[in-house]
């Protein structure tokens, strides 16, 4: 009756039981034993004894040594398999159809691939008011985008400056940054924020604000950005694209 009553309750109740095992065991690096398991869980010690059996012959928990327990090799496996299956794309789309629904201007997601930005997925609708010019597939200059600026953020300083001696550094638009100087300046305060920009640098008229994206071993793997009409970005838009940053870097393992 009580699972019907929650929907975070497993019907089984064996299914709940094993759970609150495993969950008591994430929270222990060394082996823990078989009495301070059944304290932990309120569990009778035979009926924990019983089901941390039946965990180790499928290898979700081992047993280092009679009456200890840890988490078993197995969760990691399928833990791998998981984050295999992970694709920034699918975790992104729906938040980026909520963020574009609050702003009604284009919401883009980016990666890195060398010295450039790759745009792997855009929402936007023509109320925008502004022509979309580079389509998903399009890749443009990390110095000249918001997203690409997070990415060379992330980098140390001769990394930068190795990437603005291969690119030249060369501009699109007479606010585009093309000294070493005014790029490191930018990165500096790209890193204090947490938030890059692109002040029609890329393209005259459209401004763009961006976030990053982050995967469960704390590395940037894409970035989230809105772009708009120079005239219309609205500064309180960033805290929700911070907001939304952060939920899909969650739903990829993210626990920063």
């Amino acid at each position: 009756m009580k699972a019907k009553d929650s929907p975070q309750t497993p019907a089984i109740q064996v299914l709940e039981r094993m759970f609150a095992l495993l969950d008591v065991l994430a929270t222990h690096q060394d082996p823990v034993s078989l009495k301070a398991l059944a304290e932990a869980t309120g569990l009778h010690p035979s009926t924990a004894h019983r089901i941390l059996n039946d965990l180790t012959l499928g290898r979700f928990v081992d047993r280092p040594e009679a009456g200890s327990y840890r988490l078993g090799m197995r969760l990691l496996e399928l833990g791998n398999l998981v984050k295999a299956r992970l694709d920034v794309r699918d975790a992104a789309l729906p938040a980026m159809r909520e963020l574009h629904k609050f702003t009604h201007q284009p919401v883009n997601l980016s990666v890195r691939q060398g010295d450039e930005i790759v745009y792997i997925e855009r929402t936007y609708s023509e109320r925008s008011g502004m022509q979309v010019v580079r389509a998903v597939g399009g890749r443009a200059p990390l110095h000249l985008t918001s997203v690409g600026k997070l990415f060379l953020a992330s980098d140390d300083s001769p990394r930068v400056r190795a990437y603005a001696t291969r690119t030249g550094l060369s501009g699109h638009t007479r606010n585009s940054l093309t000294d070493i100087g005014a790029l490191e300046r930018e990165l500096a305060m790209v890193r204090q924020r947490g938030i890059a920009r692109d002040d029609e640098e890329l393209e005259l008229g459209v401004r763009c604000m961006a976030a990053g994206i982050y995967d469960d071993q704390a590395k940037l793997v894409a970035g989230l950005s809105i772009s708009a009409p120079a005239d219309r970005l609205e500064e309180t838009w960033v805290v929700r694209l911070k907001e939304t940053a952060a939920q899909i870097s969650s739903a990829l393992g993210y626990r920063g």
